[in-house]
């Protein structure tokens, strides 16, 4: 099982103190996927050295613009083992899981985010994964907790409908908000998740880095020549 997390600058934890958490918790992995106006610095091989569990460069694409959006997506996909796009917007949505460049949308019901079947769906069929980030129902109270349960809940009928990919994260930006995986599950069930579906969409961040790392060594053809990363691909 993996967590997706945010570090310093974008969070008030190191990747160093992220991945002791993780160690500390039983996680395999930590995808560090900080905002692109916020970047760590770290080298992923020292820290999982050090702690014994991978770090995956990652790489969360915020922006309100459609088209600044595609061109950020285009930049970082060659320099970062994962995507994700910052949800919530209704356009950039839409825009996300219409995109096989994108790994996953982050909180798409996040603000003033919704997805609908039509967005599941195409979710689906690009081979965007949707996150459930059970941020809010973890560390809000009140009316917003109230409306993440129902958000989470809506995601996860239509994700179950259009046989949606999903992948499951507190999103951690302190090691103050990290949760052990049994925590996660009881949390996830609360929205209507099976133990192994909450399990299932943890480990979903493993396999997509391994997938992407994949992908990223068979591009080298010869020096200055590599195959497009996603040209005679299987999703």
């Amino acid at each position: 099982m993996y967590e997706a997390v945010h570090a310093h600058p974008d969070g008030g934890a190191t990747v160093a103190r992220h991945a002791s958490e993780a160690a500390s918790l039983g996680f395999e992995g930590v995808v560090v996927r900080n905002h692109g106006d916020a970047p760590a610095e770290y080298d992923p091989r020292t820290v999982a050295e050090a702690f014994g569990v991978d770090v995956v460069e990652g790489i969360e694409v915020r922006t309100d613009d459609r088209s600044q959006a595609a061109s950020l997506v285009r930049r970082f996909r060659e320099e970062a083992t994962l995507v994700c796009v910052h949800g919530g917007n209704p356009t950039i949505n839409r825009y996300a899981v219409e995109e096989p460049m994108v790994d996953v949308l982050a909180h798409p019901m996040r603000g003033d985010g919704d997805v609908n079947h039509v967005l599941a769906r195409a979710a689906a069929e690009n081979g965007v994964r949707l996150e459930f980030s059970l941020a809010d129902v973890l560390r809000a109270d009140g009316g917003p907790r109230v409306r993440a349960i129902a958000g989470l809940r809506k995601l996860r009928e239509l994700v179950a409908d259009a046989e949606t990919p999903f992948v499951v994260s507190a999103d951690p930006a302190s090691h103050l908000d990290w949760r052990a995986p049994r925590e996660l599950v009881a949390v996830g069930e609360l929205v209507g998740f099976e133990a192994e579906q909450v399990r299932e969409g943890l480990a979903e961040w493993g396999r997509l880095a391994a997938r992407n790392r994949e992908r990223a060594s068979e591009s080298f053809i010869e020096p200055g020549v590599r195959r497009g990363r996603y040209e005679e691909e299987p999703r």
